[in-house]
């Protein structure tokens, strides 16, 4: 219990240094909830006024009476207008709030390690994003609407109860705190169950998005019924977590009614007996009762506020525990700026693993010459892809060092070492935008002569001139209804249009046909001349004229040498290579 007060606590000092940048608001908000709260509290005195001066039959001062309800009519339209402007005020501060939340977590997820992001589901990050942050805002603001009109409010009718009895006033104050502890100890229990249900809904949206974006493999093998089912029980969870926390939530306004109205029922009492007695009017009664309702008002609204903060809370300490993930190590402050990559790199005693406990890459030594060609195989796990996530510095290595023309990648800038490489992998990646605008990625300066060269050289100009608007043409992300080829090729295009110093082909070519894949294989040694390229596949028939072939398993280089030199020694590679011709 202990722990998890300290952690709402550690959550609502977080959330208050994005509300301090919109302190002026906040200022704003308190005067206008103060002046609403003075007009609100200042007409049960004319309600009062208006009720001692109807002595009894035949002496009622009509005229006096239209004149407060007159006054009691200005002063409710003023309240009206002022508590619009500070729920508009209210309404900003939350959303400016919100936003600048959101922004924070977008950018913390373009520094986080791919290492943080390869290890959480995407929906459930999505869901911190979108779904949690909804949930805080409407705590937020709940809390802004109705916290400080409340205190406010308990505060003024506490004064004026006072000037009118301070004895009736004590009945009051010593009773209506019962209301706010029953609360507290209804949030107190039902801040986990809140916690659970974001959790949930966390899963069921990565399920979700892991199913839309699969969809064609789940029907392919006939998997909508699992699916469902897997669906089904996720949601019942969720909806088992939801009504327990909305059941036990809802415990609190009822049972804080319950003590205000036994407040009301003794503010009645002991005011009928001060009447009696000559200590206070009926007017000053009447007065006092509407005081008294009106103070136990806002225990019900901040009661029901903290059961929302509950949920309110949940959901900011998941955000705030993206916003505050350990990010990617900062390029060091005098950080070399890779220009004119020659091309040179050498790998020196690399060891490399993703989990601790499962060694991947060790002892890994390259030295690689400007311009070489440099073919990886070997089998699925052998450390392949690994090696082109440390060459493109996705991942650090434990131990060892990587250079690029002798400087260690670690001392040069990752955008300028990035920019250096022209990236093709087997899985397509395309946003939403016009062709071109997937095409100019990597160059987004380049004129349309440039891209329509770029497309010919991979041999898509063809068959985007083929589609309705061309190089207009927008689609959807993921590429739409292109086929797999088709995105592979502007893929490519991309890498043809920036003409970048070193290349890393990842099965490039892997979705495209054969008579296509000749035409690209030309255009990519027209490419890679001059260029140190790694070329990552399976084929082996793609990687002949390789200038070194490096043959990995279990993540060290156990061969390497050309094409007709491994067949040679009629080792691993060999049988590798052989066994795609036996039948």
């Amino acid at each position: 219990m202990k722990h998890k007060n300290t952690s709402n606590k550690g959550t609502i000092s977080k959330a208050i240094k994005y509300i301090k940048n919109y302190s002026y608001l906040l200022l704003l908000s308190i005067i206008l909830a103060t002046v609403t709260v003075a007009l609100s509290l200042y007409i049960p005195v004319l309600v009062g006024n208006a009720v001692d001066l109807i002595v009894g039959k035949g002496r009622v001062d009509f005229e006096g009476v239209i004149k407060i309800l007159f006054r009691i009519g200005v002063v409710a339209g003023i309240g009206a207008l002022l508590q619009w402007v500070m729920n508009i005020v209210n309404n900003r501060i939350t959303f400016h709030v919100i936003k600048d939340i959101r922004e924070e977590a977008f950018r913390k997820i373009q520094r986080l390690p791919l290492g943080y992001l390869d290890t959480k589901p995407y929906g459930e990050i999505v869901s911190r994003i979108i779904a949690d942050v909804d949930q805080f805002a409407d705590g937020l603001l709940m809390g802004f609407t109705q916290l400080f009109t409340g205190i406010v409010t308990i505060l003024g009718t506490l004064i004026f109860m006072i000037s009118i009895s301070w004895k009736i006033s004590i009945v009051v104050v010593v009773l209506t705190p019962l209301s706010l502890f029953v609360a507290k100890f209804i949030a107190t229990r039902t801040y986990s169950m809140f916690q659970r249900q974001s959790e949930i809904r966390a899963n069921q949206t990565s399920f979700i998005d892991e199913m839309i974006s699969n969809q064609k493999v789940v029907q392919a093998f006939s998997h909508e019924d699992e699916n469902q089912q897997e669906f089904d029980k996720i949601n019942e969870e969720l909806e088992q977590a939801s009504l327990k926390a909305i059941f036990y939530s809802s415990l609190t306004n009822p049972s804080t009614r319950f003590i205000n109205s036994v407040v009301y029922a003794a503010v009645g009492l002991t005011g009928a007996l001060a009447v009696v007695s000559g200590g206070i009017t009926v007017g000053g009664l009447t007065s006092f009762l509407s005081y008294a309702n009106q103070y136990t008002k806002p225990f019900n609204e901040i009661s029901g506020v903290i059961t929302e903060l509950q949920n309110a809370l949940a959901c900011a300490a998941r955000i705030f525990e993206l916003i505050e993930a350990e990010p990617q190590k900062p390029d060091k402050d005098n950080a070399y700026v890779l220009n004119d990559a020659k091309g040179q790199i050498i790998i020196e005693n690399v060891d490399f693993s993703y989990n601790p406990e499962r060694r991947l890459i060790e002892n890994l030594n390259l030295n690689v010459k400007p311009g070489q060609r440099v073919a990886i195989v070997g089998p699925t796990g052998s450390g392949k892809t690994t090696i082109i996530n440390l060459l493109m510095r996705f991942y650090d290595v434990n131990n060892g060092s990587i250079k690029v023309d002798k400087e260690d990648i670690r001392d040069i800038t990752r955008k300028s070492l990035r920019s250096s490489y022209g990236m093709v992998l087997q899985e397509t990646w395309l946003r939403r935008g016009t062709i071109s605008d997937n095409i100019i990625m990597g160059k987004p300066d380049a004129t349309e002569e440039e891209i329509i060269n770029a497309a010919k050289a991979a041999h898509a100009h063809s068959f985007i001139k083929r589609l309705p608007n061309g190089y207009d043409t927008v689609i959807n992300e993921g590429g739409g209804s292109l086929s797999q080829g088709e995105k592979q090729l502007l893929c490519i295009t991309r890498v043809m249009l920036c003409l970048p110093p070193m290349l890393i082909l990842d099965e490039a070519t892997s979705s495209i046909d054969t008579r296509s894949e000749l035409k690209i294989q030309e255009a990519f040694a027209r490419l890679m001349t001059g260029k140190t390229s790694f070329i990552v596949a399976h084929r082996l028939s793609t990687i002949r004229e390789a200038d070194i072939i490096l043959v990995l398993k279990d993540g060290s280089i156990i061969e390497q040498g050309k094409h007709d030199q491994l067949l040679k020694k009629k080792g691993f590679y060999a049988r590798l290579y052989n066994s795609q011709f036996e039948k």
